[in-house]
């Protein structure tokens, strides 16, 4: 069974150790905070390791974010500083460079940009201040490959990498987070739909496969080992040519 007391405290550990061997005393967690769990949880556990005035959120709106105000009362909750940075003119100055060179837009394009323009945002705030940048992902999403390369997908240490949307879900109830943190529905923030309605089946479902090899849907069971063998390029290193 998990326990996430154990977990919890485990990674508290983890990141300051982390911190210790590679940052001074005074090096700040850079966090993006979208409002969602798993940016929840890694603030709240990188305030349990280093103080909260070690911690900078960046809020990323990309125009009107219509559920920032969660994002507002996280950093409210936890007592840290955070500054926001609104992303879409970034974002639509690239597209319309893009548009003027003759190339056209699609889907993948547009989903994935942002995420990255946001990253891009992050290093950069983190540059500016001598931060490490944290990673969010966690191990449910990595496995479908429901991330960004170099977008979400990046950051200089990843404290829910191992651990399924369930178990982070723990994690947060043990760092005493309120369920407006930890169960909000997750939405891509394009289509409107939410991450299961766009993945085809639940996190529930997934995680039980990813921890006990189970699933009694035949389909939806073909479906997650499509998607992470096809996705496997985003977890693995980048290949390199071997002189040899």
């Amino acid at each position: 069974m998990f326990d996430a007391k154990k977990v919890k405290n485990q990674i508290v550990e983890w990141i300051a150790d982390y911190f210790q061997d590679n940052a001074t005393s005074e090096t700040k967690a850079v966090i993006g905070i979208s409002g969602g769990k798993d940016s929840s949880i890694v603030a709240a556990l990188c305030k349990e390791a280093l103080g909260k005035e070690r911690i900078l959120g960046v809020l990323m709106p990309q125009g009107n974010q219509h559920d920032i105000d969660v994002s507002y009362d996280l950093c409210k909750t936890l007592d840290i500083p955070y500054v926001e940075i609104n992303i879409m003119e970034s974002v639509q100055s690239l597209y319309d460079e893009i548009k003027k060179s003759g190339l056209e837009l699609n889907t993948i394009a547009t989903f994935n940009t942002p995420a990255r323009i946001r990253m891009t945002t992050l290093y950069a705030v983190s540059g500016s201040i001598g931060g490490r940048v944290a990673n969010t992902s966690n191990l449910s999403e990595n496995w479908v490959g429901y991330n960004t390369k170099f977008g979400d997908s990046a950051g200089d240490f990843s404290p829910l990498a191992n651990l399924t949307a369930t178990e982070v879900k723990a994690i947060g109830r043990e760092l005493g987070l309120s369920s407006k943190f930890i169960d909000k529905t997750p939405i891509d923030g394009l289509s409107g739909k939410t991450d299961e309605e766009n993945l085809g089946f639940t996190y529930d479902i997934l995680d039980k496969y990813i921890r006990e090899n189970v699933c009694n849907d035949k389909k939806i069971k073909e479906k997650i080992d499509k998607l992470h063998s096809s996705n496997l390029h985003k977890a693995n290193p980048m290949p390199t040519f071997q002189l040899k």
